[in-house]
């Protein structure tokens, strides 16, 4: 990007983005919604977490535009933005566990 304040904007709301992913409960919730749609109380059965803490949770997902809700009757349905979000999850756990894998490696070399 060769506008500063472009490049700027855009790197704020990255890591606006990333806030949202950097709460292990979240992340669970995101990948609970990878299997399907489903409502806050699926999710807090699913999850063995209360109510408002997944309903908060949800509000920072759907603040950031990883989640959407839908009413359905009387509920209202969770389900992801856009599926190349887990992929992105999915990449970031491969690139860790590569680190752990060389971490593992030096550690059994020095010993």
């Amino acid at each position: 990007m060769h506008n500063p304040q472009l490049a700027e904007e855009v790197t704020r709301l990255h890591a606006d983005f990333c806030f949202a992913l950097a709460d292990a409960r979240r992340l669970l919730i995101l990948y609970a919604l990878d299997a399907g749609p489903k409502n806050v109380t699926e999710l807090t059965k699913t999850l063995a977490a209360t109510q408002p803490t997944i309903s908060r949770h949800l509000k920072i997902l759907r603040e950031r535009g990883l989640v959407t809700a839908t009413r359905e009757g009387t509920s209202v349905v969770y389900r992801l933005a856009d599926r190349r979000l887990i992929e992105a999850l999915d990449l970031l756990r491969a690139v860790m566990r590569d680190q752990w894998v060389r971490k593992a490696e030096l550690m059994d070399s020095e010993s």
